[in-house]
């Protein structure tokens, strides 16, 4: 799917892929050696991440059900993890600066489309 920042008018992930079972969840991104600028991965639900086994750091976005940003998480360094964002419903997982290049914030509103073929 591609993931946007409505407010901003940016793309956040042009290819991120959907983690909505248990294990896709708990898997994530372990055992990859980076994430391509532009890709990303939907955890849903999710509210925090772990980062135990992981070999680069990356960039968090919490939203809510309504897409709606809650928090931002920039460059998670590998065995670390997050606290519980209460309210988010869906972390995003994305390369390490896309916050920052994209200038999301908590407030903003995601908006996810069908990926381009």
């Amino acid at each position: 799917m591609r993931v946007e920042n409505a407010t901003r008018g940016v793309v956040l992930a042009e290819r991120a892929e959907r983690a909505v079972g248990f294990r896709d969840r708990l898997v994530g991104l372990l055992g990859r050696d980076g994430l391509a600028e532009g890709h990303g991965l939907w955890l849903e639900p999710c509210n925090s991440v772990h980062m135990w086994f992981m070999r680069f750091p990356i960039d968090v976005v919490f939203a809510s059900p309504d897409g709606r940003v809650v928090a931002v998480v920039p460059t998670l360094r590998p065995w670390s993890m997050t606290r519980p964002y209460f309210g988010a419903n869906v972390a995003l997982e994305l390369p390490a600066g896309t916050i920052a290049r994209t200038g999301t914030v908590p407030g903003d509103q995601l908006r996810q489309e069908p990926a381009c073929a």
